[in-house]
């Protein structure tokens, strides 16, 4: 069954110098328009297209790919905006729209917003809503501390950036665990951190625990700047979290933890303002 909104495999069954026609099931045949249609196209042929709906409201395919699809989640740009709403570019002939119902705040023109693709029940239209959270799985989530998930930033906030889990459920991903800039639609692997005791889900970048490797990683360079400044470094447990991330890109857990294995080999000694190198006394 063609699905409109969604890549299909579509038989063609008839030819005319405008187009192909592809079966569609239980909708009526739809037209690929010529100027989408492969070199050699013969009736019989199975084609990989997308099935949209044209001004009139009628199924149309083409074998361009959107950039999402009905059901999913995008970030995509605004490429215009009039009185029906605003309209993104997701690369296909149709602009698609978002009505002002479904505009979290007002669009403006060359902007990216995360949004949500869906058909509307009354008139079948294929349009995006940038009130992301309605879309969301409401229902009790199963994840564990420590597992692996794929995520999309979703928006910047005081704390950091929410994230979309699998395209089921938000989580927020704190500035501490961000080594690297991250953008809106950015896709990423990650994990979960911690499930909060509401069910809320905090999320890293890395695998949570210790490290074991990259913790010696952190020690030898630690050691390295050690050396470089004359063995002693204006950093300890009472640095701030930002100046430690300007410094070695980690989080101020994992320079403490690192700090903390450089101490218990002797190969520092903590002072009062920073950490000096240990002096080795044998003769």
């Amino acid at each position: 069954m063609a699905i409109i909104g969604s890549m299909n495999r579509l038989k063609v069954v008839k030819i005319k110098d405008f187009g192909a026609f592809l079966a569609g099931e239980l909708l009526d045949d739809i037209l690929l328009p010529r100027r989408f249609m492969p070199e050699q196209c013969r009736i019989g042929d199975e084609l990989e297209v997308f099935i949209y709906l044209d001004s009139d409201s009628l199924p149309i395919a083409t074998t361009l790919k959107p950039k999402a699809q009905v059901n999913q989640f995008a970030c995509l740009k605004v490429t215009d905006t009039n009185r029906m709403g605003a309209f993104l570019d997701w690369n296909m002939p149709k602009d698609l729209l978002v009505p002002f119902s479904e505009q979290k705040e007002k669009m403006v023109t060359g902007q990216f917003y995360v949004v949500y693709i869906f058909q509307e029940k009354q008139n079948y239209r294929l349009v995006a809503s940038s009130k992301i959270g309605k879309f969301l799985n409401n229902t009790p989530h199963s994840y564990k501390n420590g597992q692996p998930v794929q995520l999309m930033i979703a928006d910047e906030t005081d704390i950091g950036y929410t994230a979309i889990i699998e395209e089921q459920y938000m989580g927020v991903l704190f500035h501490q665990e961000i080594q690297s800039p991250v953008r809106k639609g950015m896709k990423l692997n990650g994990f979960i951190k911690r499930v909060r005791p509401d069910n809320k889900l905090d999320l890293s970048l890395r695998k949570p625990g210790y490290n074991k490797d990259a913790i010696h990683s952190l020690e030898t360079i630690i050691l390295a700047k050690l050396k470089e400044s004359g063995g002693f470094l204006p950093l300890n447990d009472h640095t701030p979290p930002d100046t430690i991330k300007k410094i070695f890109g980690i989080s101020k857990r994992t320079f403490k933890m690192a700090l903390g294995g450089l101490y218990k080999k002797r190969l520092i000694v903590l002072v009062k303002n920073g950490i000096r190198q240990q002096v080795n006394e044998q003769a």
